[in-house]
């Protein structure tokens, strides 16, 4: 049950690929074990593995897996959202449930899992779900940092897997320093 939801966790992470932008994860009621993430990258795309962050312990601490709205921030009511700066946008407005595996599984009435790219469209691109691209206040700048999906993507599963890297514990988790552990070039 768990599994379902975390796998539904990587689609909301940020420039996934599926065969149509606006297609929800809900659609099939068990979304893939692995999705290519941005496929026109520059450096290649990134394959990743929902099932694997969804049924390993893979939270920062490495004790439990990660629960849904780590990366689906947006599925929670927006009294949980806002514990959570710089999140305070939900989808829909006015939820009132929180993304569980358990949640999607059985609740044929449950809010649909959106994609991250709904919201995090590419630079330059009017996301499908929000009038523009959300963006953030980051400490130290005066100007407001757009979350295109790049960014939304780097920030949320960079920033994940560095924190992994704070604790010492032994990981596969590459730090945001090392982008070609996660691009890889694909032979033409």
């Amino acid at each position: 049950m768990k599994v379902l939801l975390i796998l539904i966790l990587i689609v909301a992470t940020g420039m996934v690929v599926v065969s149509s932008s606006s297609s929800s994860a809900q659609e099939g009621k068990k979304p893939k074990d692995e999705y290519m993430l941005a496929p026109s990258a520059k450096l290649g795309p990134v394959k990743f593995s929902h099932i694997d962050h969804i049924t390993k312990n893979r939270s920062v601490d490495g004790t439990k897996t990660i629960d849904c709205v780590e990366c689906h921030h947006t599925a929670q009511p927006e009294s949980e959202a806002i514990k959570h700066p710089p999140h305070k946008t939900v989808w829909p407005a006015g939820r009132t449930a929180t993304l569980t595996a358990d949640l999607f599984e059985k609740d044929p009435n449950a809010p649909p899992v959106n994609v991250c790219t709904e919201c995090h469209a590419r630079a330059g691109m009017k996301p499908a779900l929000l009038p523009e691209l959300p963006k953030i206040k980051v400490e130290g700048s005066e100007e407001p940092l757009t979350l295109d999906n790049q960014q939304a993507f780097h920030r949320k599963c960079g920033g994940c897997h560095d924190a992994v890297a704070k604790t010492g514990r032994t990981s596969t988790a590459p730090t945001s320093k090392k982008c070609v552990a996660c691009h890889k070039k694909v032979a033409a």
